[in-house]
């Protein structure tokens, strides 16, 4: 019997959401009393997927996901298979092709794929031939249909489960909005009316992908800073849109692991990913719209905690460490007090970490990041300044990146000429940071030899300065923690004597 031709869905556009919460079943009974989805009867489903790639994990690589779902229950199932294909992984609103039909029982049909891209993908038959089952995620469904003004309806899906692959397996709980009919802006309207009631945190990977994590054993691994997308041709907006979106992404992807793992390196991964963020702002900020720029005010005391939380782990992992024999010296006694500030600092970093938990709770931190990724998808459609509107979107994106380049150089420069200064110093060493960062971001625009110089001293002095920073903030830190005052004073007389090169 021939299959059933697939149902065509050339763009599947959907706006990914996760949860903060210990409790999903409580976040179920919340969302649902929300005034968005109160007067709305909702469905439920069990969901059962499996996924196949090759043993060389090709599909993977290739950004395509295939998949068996099974709908219903296992006495009375209903089989789709579902082909998808592209797709983002820097943002929460995804567009990708999808592909979907039913199937007479739990085998993949190739037959289904020929109406799709996936001939092209696979000309001989040889991937398919190649397929095996590699995750599974298994999930109960909560779904709601929201009519918004204008005609666009939205699905909200509530997703809670587990994905599993090999003998390891981890929770799922998300919201899916996905766009049935309408423009993209109705799933922003839908997830902040969601988000005035419920914390929620854009979410930058399917659940096929946090299958893959964890199949490759990286599932809380911190999400580090990734090569520039850019090109010459480019417009300035689409480069900001490129470069900002990539950044905030490893801001947001890291503060989502931060109710998963204690790792310093997730935190201090989240605190790289917005200094990044607002570091590119300003670089590019003379080629956006001033009135259009999102307001990240409500992100504030979370940022706080975030940095704060950083000082403690430099102090304890990476400072103090290093002044250790120094202070103790064979003698027991010092060795005790010692070890009582390394005890406080440990509970204060356990606080610290509460204290940002229940920062990503506020609706508002969720609301505002919602906020940000909108304006992301929105920038190249932005007009720019008055004075920029015939130069700046227009300008050669090289010559551009060269001149802000150039200019931020100097002023490191002029900072350093005056370093004898205190203040100067430290405006050295943001400007060091910014410098570092912007090259770092429009690499592939710049001259190799000149831009390699510039980074490699930004670095130096950053390391330099932060250092005797860090030395600095140990010892405030250790003398909040009412220490032993011998012990207080040790500390800051080595940040007294800590000298600066220049």
């Amino acid at each position: 019997m021939k299959s059933p031709a697939p149902v065509p869905r050339p763009e599947e556009i959907e706006l990914k959401l996760a949860l903060p919460t210990a409790d999903p079943l409580g976040l179920a009974r919340r969302l649902a009393r929300t005034p968005l989805l109160a007067r709305r009867k909702p469905t439920q489903q069990p969901l059962h997927n499996i996924y196949y790639d090759t043993p060389g994990q090709d599909l993977y690589e290739e950004r395509v996901a295939l998949r068996l779902r099974r709908m219903g229950s296992s006495t009375d199932p209903q089989w789709r298979q579902t082909l998808k294909m592209g797709g983002r992984s820097d943002s929460a609103l995804s567009h990708r092709g999808e592909w979907e039909v039913p199937l007479a029982g739990a085998e993949l049909s190739r037959e289904a794929l020929e109406a799709t891209p996936w001939p092209e993908f696979d000309p001989d038959g040889s991937l398919f031939e190649a397929l095996v089952p590699c995750l599974v995620t298994a999930f109960e469904r909560t779904s709601w249909s929201v009519r918004r003004r204008g005609g666009s309806v939205v699905e909200v899906s509530l997703d809670i489960g587990q994905v599993v692959a090999g003998d390891q397996c981890a929770p799922l709980c998300e919201l899916e909005l996905e766009l049935v009919s309408g423009e993209p802006a109705a799933l922003f309207e839908v997830a902040q009316e969601i988000a005035r009631s419920v914390a929620v945190l854009p979410l930058n990977v399917s659940k096929a992908e946090r299958g893959y994590a964890l199949l490759q054993d990286r599932l809380n691994q911190p999400l580090h800073a990734r090569p520039p997308a850019l090109a010459e041709g480019m417009t300035l907006p689409l480069a900001a849109q490129s470069v900002l979106r990539e950044m905030f992404c490893q801001f947001t992807s890291n503060l989502k692991l931060l109710n998963q793992t204690d790792d310093p390196e997730v935190l201090h991964q989240a605190r790289v990913g917005w200094r990044r963020f607002r570091s590119a702002m300003r670089l590019f900020k003379p080629g956006l719209a001033a009135d259009q720029l999102p307001d990240w005010q409500p992100l504030a005391p979370l940022l706080a905690f975030i940095g704060e939380l950083r000082d403690i782990d430099v102090a304890r992992t990476d400072t103090l460490p290093l002044l250790a024999d120094a202070y103790r010296a064979g003698n027991a006694q010092r060795a005790e007090k010692w070890q009582a500030m390394l005890l406080a600092l440990s509970d204060a970093a356990r606080l610290q970490r509460k204290s940002i938990g229940h920062a990503l709770e506020v609706p508002a931190v969720g609301a505002t990041l919602l906020t940000i990724t909108e304006w992301l998808e929105n920038l190249p459609r932005q007009k720019g300044p008055a004075d920029h509107k015939a130069d700046a979107s227009r300008r050669p994106l090289r010559r551009w990146a060269r001149q802000r380049i150039g200019r931020l150089h100097r002023k490191l420069q002029r900072a350093l000429d005056d370093s004898a200064h205190p203040q100067s110093l430290h405006r050295a060493r943001i400007l060091a940071k910014r410098l570092r960062y912007a090259i770092e971001a429009l690499q592939p625009l710049l001259s190799r030899r000149q831009t390699k110089r510039w980074l490699l001293q930004a670095v130096q002095l950053q390391a330099d300065i932060g250092s005797a920073r860090d030395l600095q903030q140990a010892s405030v830190l250790a003398a909040r923690l009412e220490i032993d005052p011998g012990l207080a004073e040790f500390l800051r007389g080595v940040a007294a004597g800590q000298a600066v090169p220049r």
